[in-house]
């Protein structure tokens, strides 16, 4: 076992000695030591309860005779970083996670590992240092929020969101805000719609890398609790038979892991982090894999910012599995694949009988919302390496249209003219300068699109950035455009007035000057050094790649 080379023989006695401060027994050190990863903290509403599964993770661990030892790491809540400097970090610290666990785990050579994340970074972060370690490990998230109510509809963060740009508009008084937010979010967990810490909590179960259950039981439930003992008591069975990421992780999980993704209609920055989980197993994966399989995917689901349905509700519909059940009736996923189980998803199938218990959550799948998934990549001249939209959160009117640019060379500027009315209909908002490194930090863009929603703009207003957006967003809303206008791409050089033409079933996000006025544009950029006061942001500027391969280090 890896932690006899901190336990075993003479010239570990030093070693030992520090264990036995710690409180272990030599029989403790003598069973397999587990390194309980814990991204608990009380500022990030998904993270409030996480000492609670840590502890039940610990049980089961002890139940099956390991000695769990616990050790933390940082989350960021997205929500609260949003629209100011902190958001600069939210990205950033997906790499952070992943180094510090490596750090942890190789500096303590655990046997094995047991990860607690829940919200949008730490999820990814934690994947990348499972794949990059390649000891046995499960994950096991905290579960998703339950939806809140307010006048008899279920809300979430995203209706508080959008009910600022309803204020601006009108449409709601500031007393009713005021009310909305004692209400949308009613308890621990991860916000409760299809949003990113959600989606990668899905996708960790369809990757073989969670358990079934993972991406959808819901914070407060005892279940939640049950399935933390289990992980706990599932990876000593995995250490026993040395079931490592590597085995379970191949390029049909890959593909298994982009088929949920459209199916399920998730958050746009699981195109970011897939590619970057992936990478660390020497996997390639590029956006060409994401359009390719959402052509031949339909999409099964519309949970908010899509739809009204949330998490709660998918997981009373019968959950991810019901899902994978539902797209292997056309042959859409690979069921020999291995999982943490220990047996491969087929096996897991058979074994569970999972069924969808409510069609109008999870839809029949020769019945979908649409052939296509939730997600497409659109290329042209204004995106030559690609941009991503949710397609499955754009509004038929928004499909296809021509428009003319309002560029903005930032978030703030941009959503100061939103809310101040400043922005018409037909108008195409282009922030740039937000990207990886242009940002730096890719920021979130979900304040200017829950405003344009707000104000009831989204059927006639699109959004293009080469920053991202939160995996709440709804509406025209088109990011990760590549290259980056701090890289020098076509999105630098758009002026105000110019049109610009998007054509999502095509595909197709274009410019529309001549190739040589682009030319002539392109070649009269002069590079400028944007200050950064952060030396850490500065070391991400230089070393993150493009948005289009997952904005990861590069080697």
């Amino acid at each position: 076992m890896r932690s006899h080379k901190m336990t075993k023989g003479l010239e570990k006695a030093p070693h030992r000695s520090l264990l036995h401060a710690l409180g272990l027994t030599r029989e403790e050190m003598n069973r397999p030591l587990i390194g309980i990863v814990n991204s608990a903290n009380e500022i990030v509403p998904g993270h409030l309860h996480l000492d609670q599964i840590a502890r039940a993770v610990k049980a089961g661990v002890r139940m099956a005779g390991g000695t769990p030892i616990e050790f933390p790491t940082i989350g960021v809540c997205d929500g609260l970083a949003m629209n100011h400097e902190g958001m600069r970090f939210s990205l950033p610290s997906r790499e952070l996670i992943a180094d510090s666990i490596e750090i942890m785990a190789t500096a303590h050579p655990f046997d094995a590992l047991v990860l607690i994340p829940n919200c949008d970074k730490v999820v990814p972060g934690m994947l990348m240092a499972m794949l990059r370690l390649d000891i046995p490990a499960v994950l096991i998230s905290g579960g998703p929020m339950l939806a809140g109510e307010f006048q008899g509809q279920p809300v979430d963060l995203i209706s508080v969101f959008e009910g600022v740009g309803k204020v601006k508009s009108g449409q709601m008084d500031e007393d009713t805000l005021a009310e909305l937010e004692l209400k949308a979010c009613p308890g621990c967990g991860s916000c409760s719609g299809m949003f990113t810490a959600n989606s990668m909590n899905c996708l960790a179960e369809a990757i073989g890398l969670a358990l079934p259950g993972n991406g959808t039981i819901p914070a407060v439930s005892s279940n939640r609790i049950h399935l933390a003992k289990q992980a706990g008591m599932q990876i000593i069975k995995l250490l026993d038979k040395n079931i490592t990421p590597r085995k379970i992780v191949t390029k049909e999980s890959i593909a298994n892991a982009v088929r949920v993704d459209m199916a399920l209609g998730c958050s746009t920055n699981t195109v970011l982090h897939l590619p970057a989980i992936f990478a660390e197993a020497g996997l390639n994966v590029d956006l060409d894999i994401f359009d390719r399989l959402s052509k031949t995917t339909p999409n099964l689901c519309r949970l908010s910012p899509a739809g009204q349905d949330h998490l709660e509700d998918l997981n009373r519909a019968g959950g991810i599995l019901a899902v994978i059940s539902e797209l292997s009736k056309k042959d859409l996923v690979n069921l020999d694949v291995l999982t943490v189980t220990g047996q491969t998803l087929g096996e897991n199938l058979n074994r569970l009988k999972p069924k969808v218990l409510d069609y109008s959550v999870i839809r029949p799948i020769d019945e979908p919302y649409s052939a296509e998934g939730g997600i497409a990549i659109l290329k042209g001249s204004l995106a030559p390496q690609g941009a991503v939209v949710k397609q499955s959160a754009v509004a038929t009117e928004m499909m296809e249209r021509t428009g003319s640019a309002r560029v903005f060379e930032a978030e703030e500027e941009a959503v100061a003219a939103i809310l101040d009315g400043k922005i018409s209909k037909g108008d195409i908002v282009i922030i740039r300068n937000e990207g990886p490194k242009g940002g730096p930090g890719m920021r979130e863009m979900l304040t200017p699109t829950s405003a344009i929603a707000g104000m009831g703009l989204d059927k006639d207003v699109a959004l293009i950035t080469d920053g991202r957006f939160s995996g709440g967003t709804r509406g025209a809303a088109i990011g990760h455009v590549s290259p980056e206008a701090a890289e020098g791409g076509p999105i630098a050089v758009v002026e105000d007035g110019d049109k610009i033409r998007i054509d999502i079933p095509n595909r197709i996000l274009d410019i529309l000057i001549s190739e040589d006025e682009l030319e002539s544009r392109l070649k009269k950029i002069t590079k400028k050094e944007k200050p950064i006061r952060s030396r850490f942001l500065r070391r991400y500027s230089k070393l993150a790649s493009s948005a289009s391969s997952g904005a990861m280090f590069k080697d």
